[in-house]
C-alpha cells in the first residue's frame, strides 16, 4: 500500500468513524417510541409505498450482480456504444416497466387498481427519471470542471455525457432512495417526535448522503474509463461533492406522495405534474448547491457541447 494510499484509507476511516459516533452519540440521547420503529411502509397505511420498495429491494441485488460480473471479468473491454447502451438500458426497464406491466410490484400493491398515472410507482419512477436526467444533463459537468473526472469509454453522447449513464443512473438512484426511505423512516418511526429527532434525521441524512457517494465512487474505482485527475481527492472532497445530491433528494423523496394510500378525502392528489415539479425543485435546489461549492473554489464551469452522436 503507498503512502498516498493509506493516508486516503485514514481519512476515510476518520470521517466515516466520525459519522458513526455522531449518530451513535444522538441516538444514545433520544426517547423510543412505542413499537420500535419500522423499516418498511406499514402493510396497513401504506401498501402502494410498500410494494414498491420491496420490488426495488428484491430487483437491487440482480443489477448490482450484473454489474459486479461485467467488471470483474473486465467485460467492459469489448463493449461498443451500442452494448453500453443496451446493457444500461436492458438493466433499467425492470424499473420503467414495472407500472405498466406489473402495477402489483408483485406484492399486492393498490396501484393494480388504479389508473396508470395515479400509481405511486409511475410516480417514483418519474421522480427518479427526471433527475436523473438534471444529474447528468447538468451535475456531471461539475464533476468535470471540479473534480477533473472523464468518460472515455465508447459512447452516445448528449450534452458531451455518454446517453447509457442516463439509464444507469435511474436504476442506481432507485436502489439508493429506497435504501435510503428504510434508515430515515427507522429514525422517524423509532423515537418520539422533537428536536432531538429531528436533528438525528438530518445528522442520518448528511451521513447517508457521504456514505452513499463514496461507496459508489470505491465500488466502480476498478472501472478504468471513469478517470479522475487525483481519485484520492475523488473520495475525500468528491465523496461530500457528490454527497450533495443525496442530502436534498433523500429526504425528498422520503416524504414524496405519502399521502397515497390515506382513506381521508383529500383536497388534492398527487398529479404527474405535481411529481415533476417537485423532482425539478430538488434538482435546482442541488444545481445551486453545487455552483455555490464551484465558486467558492473559484473554478469556471465548462459545458459540454449539445451534440448528440
Amino acid at each position: 500500500m503507498s503512502a498516498g494510499t493509506y493516508d486516503v484509507a485514514h481519512s476515510m476511516a476518520a470521517v466515516l468513524g466520525t459519522m458513526l459516533a455522531s449518530v451513535a452519540a444522538l441516538i444514545s440521547f433520544q426517547s423510543p417510541a412505542p413499537g420500535g420503529g419500522i423499516w418498511l411502509p406499514d402493510a396497513v397505511t401504506q401498501p402502494s409505498k410498500r410494494a414498491y420498495e420491496l420490488y426495488a429491494m428484491h430487483y437491487s441485488p440482480l443489477w448490482i450482480f450484473s454489474f459486479g460480473v461485467i467488471v470483474a471479468c473486465n467485460l467492459y473491454e469489448v463493449f461498443t456504444k451500442w452494448t453500453y447502451l443496451v446493457v444500461c438500458g436492458g438493466l433499467s426497464l425492470p424499473f420503467l416497466l414495472q407500472p405498466f406491466l406489473c402495477p402489483s410490484a408483485m406484492h399486492d400493491s393498490p396501484d393494480a387498481g388504479r389508473l396508470w398515472a395515479a400509481r405511486y410507482s409511475t410516480k417514483a419512477n418519474l421522480w427518479l427519471s427526471v433527475y436523473s436526467f438534471i444529474g447528468n444533463y447538468w451535475y456531471t459537468h461539475y464533476f468535470y470542471s471540479v473534480l477533473k473526472a472523464q468518460y472515455s469509454m465508447p459512447a452516445h453522447r448528449l450534452n458531451n455525457v455518454p446517453i447509457a449513464l442516463y439509464f444507469a443512473t435511474h436504476f442506481y438512484f432507485s436502489s439508493y432512495h429506497v435504501f435510503s426511505n428504510c434508515c430515515l423512516r427507522k429514525v422517524e418511526t423509532a423515537y418520539l417526535p422533537g428536536f432531538r429527532r429531528n436533528l438525528l434525521f438530518a445528522l442520518v441524512v448528511i451521513c447517508l448522503s457521504y456514505f452513499t457517494a463514496f461507496m459508489e465512487t470505491l465500488t466502480i474505482s476498478s472501472f478504468p474509463y471513469y478517470s479522475f485527475e487525483d481519485r484520492d481527492m475523488a473520495y475525500t472532497f468528491g465523496s461530500a461533492f457528490y454527497g450533495i445530491y443525496f442530502i436534498v433528494s433523500f429526504p425528498v423523496f422520503y416524504f414524496f406522495d405519502n399521502d397515497i394510500d390515506s382513506k381521508q378525502v383529500r383536497l388534492k392528489n398527487v398529479t404527474l405534474w405535481d411529481t415533476f415539479s417537485s423532482s425539478c425543485g430538488a434538482g435546482m435546489m442541488i444545481l445551486c448547491l453545487l455552483d455555490f461549492v464551484r465558486l467558492w473554489l473559484d473554478v469556471p464551469l465548462i459545458v459540454g457541447d449539445s451534440k448528440m452522436t
